[in-house]
This record gives C-alpha cells, sequence and structure tokens, in this order.
C-alpha cells in the first residue's frame, strides 16, 4: 500500500509542508531538550540536531479520533494537526521524534522495533509500555508537574495527564522498581537492559504479564473512544443508547480491573522478592523506605485496599527479620504496644490527595 494510501485510509489530508527553516527550528528545540533533560544517555547535540532536521514535517487535517501528531517511518514524515499553534507542534513533535530515534528496520525498511514495543510479533507486544515511556520522557522535556487526576474512578497521580494517563502511571511504577536511566536507555536505543533488569528483580511470567495488561488497556482506551464517539452520534434510540451505554461502562470497568490487578502484581512481585534478599537492619530499613514511599505512585479508589492491607502484613514481617538478625532492640514502631493504631493511622494518609482534578472519560 502506498503512503497516500495509508493517510486516506487514517483520514489525513496534508494542507501544508514545514518549510526548512520550520523544520530546523522544531529539530533544534527537540535535540536541545532531550541532550539537556537526559545527559545519561549520550545524546551528541549536533548529530541529533542533524538527523531531525531531515525530517519531513507537514499540517495535516486529522480525524477527531486520531492523535494530534503521528510519525509515519515509510516516508520519515511527522504529521500535525491544522488545529495546533507553532508551540504546541514543538512539544508534541517531541514524542514523535524520539519514536524517529528509537525506531529499527530490516534490510527491506520493514520496521521491527521501536524502543520498546516488538514489531516482529503480530500482536505488537510492548505497544503500550512503550508509548508511555516515550510520553514520559517528553513530559519531562516540557518541564510538566506532576498532577493527580481520575479517569475510570481511579484517582492516581501522572506526570502526563492527557496522554496516556493510566500506562504512565503504571510504567513510572516500573521505573521505581528499575530505575528510569535503564528504561529511557531502552526506549531510545531499543536495547533489552530494562527488561532483562525488571525481569531479575521479578520474573520473566511477571514482566510479560505486566506487559500485555498495559498493552491490553491501550486496546481498552481505543475500543471505549469508539463506542463513546458512536454513543454521541445516537439520537432517538432509545434501545440502541441504552446498549452502548452498558458497552462503554463495561469498557470502563474493564480497564479500572486491568489496572489495579497490574498495580497489585508489580507491588508484589518485587517486594516479595526484594524481601528474600534481606540480610542485615540496614537493607531491612532500605526496603521500609522504598515501600513507603511507594504510596506516592499508586492509583486508588474508594474500594481500593491492596497496598494498605500488603504494607500492613509487610510491617510485621519486617519486625519478626529484625528479631531473626539478632536486633530484638532495634524496633520498626518506637510503641510496639501501639503498632497497629500507629499503622493504620499512617495508613489513612498513605493515599489521602490534597488536589484532584475531574478528567472522567
Amino acid at each position: 500500500m502506498s503512503i497516500e494510501s495509508e493517510l486516506k485510509k487514517e483520514g489525513i489530508v496534508v494542507t501544508k509542508t514545514l518549510d526548512t527553516l520550520q523544520v530546523n527550528s522544531i529539530a533544534r528545540y527537540v535535540a536541545e531538550n532531550l541532550c539537556s533533560k537526559f545527559p545519561e544517555q549520550n545524546l551528541n547535540l549536533n548529530e541529533l540536531f542533524i538527523e531531525l532536521s531531515r525530517l519531513n514535517m507537514c499540517i495535516a487535517k486529522m480525524p477527531p479520533s486520531a492523535s494530534l501528531a503521528k510519525f509515519f517511518y515509510k516516508n520519515s514524515t511527522i504529521y500535525f494537526s491544522d488545529t495546533l499553534e507553532i508551540e504546541d507542534i514543538q512539544k508534541l513533535a517531541i514524542h514523535e521524534c524520539i519514536h524517529y530515534i528509537q525506531q529499527s528496520t530490516d534490510k527491506k525498511n520493514k520496521l521491527v522495533r521501536l524502543g520498546l514495543c516488538d514489531f516482529s510479533s503480530s500482536t505488537l507486544c510492548g505497544m503500550g509500555v512503550n508509548e508511555a515511556a516515550v510520553q514520559l520522557m517528553s513530559s519531562i522535556c516540557v518541564d510538566s508537574k506532576i498532577d493527580t487526576v481520575k479517569y475510570y474512578g481511579i484517582e492516581f497521580p501522572t506526570i502526563s495527564p492527557s496522554y496516556y494517563p493510566l500506562q504512565c502511571n503504571l510504567v513510572k511504577q516500573l521505573s521505581y522498581v528499575t530505575g528510569e536511566d535503564i528504561l529511557f536507555n531502552s526506549t531510545l536505543y531499543g536495547n533489552d537492559s530494562f527488561k532483562e533488569k525488571f525481569i531479575s528483580l521479578t520474573s520473566t511470567d511477571i514482566f510479560y504479564t505486566i506487559q500485555k495488561n498495559i498493552d491490553s488497556i491501550v486496546y481498552l482506551e481505543d475500543e471505549l473512544t469508539m463506542y463513546t464517539n458512536l454513543l454521541a452520534n445516537t439520537e432517538d434510540n432509545i434501545k440502541k443508547i441504552s446498549k452502548i451505554s452498558k458497552k462503554v461502562n463495561k469498557l470502563k470497568n474493564t480497564i479500572a480491573k486491568r489496572f489495579f490487578e497490574t498495580q497489585n502484581l508489580i507491588i508484589s512481585s518485587y517486594f516479595n522478592k526484594y524481601y528474600t534478599t534481606l540480610t542485615t537492619p540496614k537493607c531491612i530499613e532500605n526496603f521500609r523506605n522504598k515501600l513507603f514511599l511507594y504510596k506516592n505512585l499508586i492509583g486508588t479508589n474508594d474500594g481500593y485496599t491492596f497496598f494498605n492491607n500488603y504494607y500492613l502484613d509487610m510491617m510485621k514481617k519486617l519486625e519478626e527479620k529484625y528479631e531473626e538478625l539478632g536486633n530484638i532492640t532495634t524496633s520498626l514502631i518506637v510503641e510496639k504496644k501501639n503498632i497497629f493504631s500507629i499503622l493504620f493511622k499512617k495508613l489513612r494518609l498513605l493515599t489521602s490527595k490534597n488536589y484532584v482534578t475531574e478528567r472522567q472519560k
């Protein structure tokens, strides 16, 4: 299929091609931001600028369901929605330029890998994780602040409230386990360092289950968008409206369920294995601090109790671990007789949020 046919199929109609000066300005903006925000990735500013300045960039009419910017690897072109201002174009260009940097093609110019996403598989394994990782990097480049939002009844912190918010939250949790540098290195260069690191801290099965879950959230949200648009354009047919509404609610509930399944799996798989490595009081204290700070990452709703219960159980195990190591005088809780009242008092604060922005889909 030709590029023109692919664009037509996706409803993209080019209205203007950006000139060399405009492309160079965007390329410079993106290159400078990536190099300054991620110095540990050893990007060369001049080389990166030259690469990005060779990209074609076009303004186009995009269908309502499409993203506001899209990179086509076959013709090295980024298409921007004609509804965007130049400042918005620059910011969105970061995400698409990272896609350009991370692409890997075979001798026939067929895409085989895009950062964390494996295109050799028909299921495009890792697409959700890759999109979220790219969006995290893009958000860091434009100095986005962490915001507390609410989708599908889930309240959670994210640096990207408008683009892949759920996926960004979960991948942020993954990077808390492995470290961000290794995540972003695999995102840019398409290596397996991040995957291997996470597997070493959990297991192979856990990694692929989490990757599959995050991918499925992307597909579920795409399906939800389709039904939401269908609902908005359905009039006078009460029976059909009711049927679509039920489907929309079912999809929202499934997304929320999948999110919590994934979050709980990350928490339990990592900290359960980490617990088996504790051999000194210092190790125990580091473990306790890392688990306690995890509360700042999680998504919650009115019925969510997993993290609180897990935290309580682990605190009791850590107390026992101290005693096993012969450090009975060192206590995790200052007043041992009040251990449960103190813990529950703290736990009530774990998931409290001061500012909540409602962005309910």
